[in-house]
């Protein structure tokens, strides 16, 4: 939430008004003190501000709502507990799985989600190629951030991390981040 977050509005170079690299919350404020010096361009940026304001309040609203649910349910408590694991991981995770019963053995979850390597094989070749990429495209998505989360961000050390990071030291980071998707379900 604190990361910097820059303008990309058009208005920057045809009027030379330069935002600049500004939070999240110091975004309307900078813009706000750059229309002071263009009145003529405030009564198209004002309505522009009007929409991200409600945007961002409804997103707060959702966001809270969905840790909610999170908190409500035992199994999202559980897989919270692992690091890099927030609501919006646990949630998806638990939605894309929904009966764990119907999976023989745990191994079988990733290649439901397409976290499997996929092979070549033809006369003496076998080849190990990239992930299968088969099932929800935004649960992969989900599980890529919150291992790349737990091998970049986190400083706290857990065996998944150091096996990830003994990965990247071999095969590079975002081979790790792949492999550590795939590991923790």
């Amino acid at each position: 939430m604190g990361l910097p977050w820059r303008s990309r509005c058009g208005g920057d170079s045809n009027f030379g008004l330069k935002v600049g690299v500004v939070s999240r919350l110091k975004f309307e404020p900078r813009i706000l003190e750059l229309l002071e010096r263009s009145p003529h361009l405030r009564q198209v940026i004002d309505p522009l501000l009007e929409v991200r304001r409600v945007l961002r309040e409804q997103y707060q609203r959702l966001h809270k709502a969905m840790e909610r649910m999170a908190e409500a349910d035992d199994v999202c408590q559980l897989l919270m507990t692992a690091p890099g694991v927030g609501s919006m991981v646990a949630l998806s995770f638990r939605a894309g799985v929904d009966e764990p019963g119907r999976f023989g053995r745990s191994r079988s979850v990733p290649a439901h989600f397409g976290l499997t390597p996929t092979r070549y094989q033809s006369g003496e070749i076998d080849q190990e190629k990239g992930i299968s990429k088969c099932g929800d495209p935004s649960i992969r998505w989900v599980l890529v951030e919150a291992a790349g989360t737990i091998l970049r961000l986190s400083k706290k050390s857990s065996p998944l991390r150091e096996w990830g990071l003994e990965i990247a030291k071999r095969r590079g980071m975002t081979k790790a981040v792949v492999a550590g998707h795939g590991g923790w379900p």
